[in-house]
């Protein structure tokens, strides 16, 4: 599988590192250039910008947040709805209200791009033992 990992701080990060062992493709990108470099050591293509997510991931493209709470991921999210193009999915993986994953998911919709939240559990742990997920669509 090939997915897009936006956010790489602990958790993101982390989950990167995961996700390469278990031999899939990461596109990663976060602000921080340390983070991207990060990513890289583990073998995930890094971007320096949101924009590049359509020149490095086929369509539907799956694209993965774990971008802090609040305006980070108010303004990722604006900023994939310009981006994306129908049928791509964005995986919310941050700790939102699902009131504003509802906002979210209904404002996607509207251009066809699918959003699910999945809560992730497990902490700095999560890279040796696995996350504990929670879906929702």
């Amino acid at each position: 599988m090939k997915l897009a990992m936006i956010g790489l701080g602990r958790m993101g990060g982390n989950m990167v590192e995961r996700l390469m062992r278990g031999g899939h493709e990461v596109v990663a990108f976060d602000l921080n250039v340390d983070a991207r470099a990060t990513a890289e050591t583990h073998g995930a293509t890094t971007i320096d910008n949101l924009q590049a997510l359509k020149t490095n991931l086929d369509s539907p493209r799956i694209v993965w947040l774990m971008v802090p709470a609040g305006a980070p991921t108010d303004l990722t999210h604006d900023a994939l709805t310009t981006i994306l193009d129908p049928g791509d999915v964005i995986v919310d993986g941050g700790n939102q209200n699902y009131k504003e994953t509802i906002n979210r998911y209904n404002q996607h919709m509207q251009h066809g791009i699918r959003c699910v939240d999945a809560g992730v559990s497990g902490g700095v742990w999560g890279l040796e033992n696995g996350y504990c997920l929670m879906v929702g669509g």
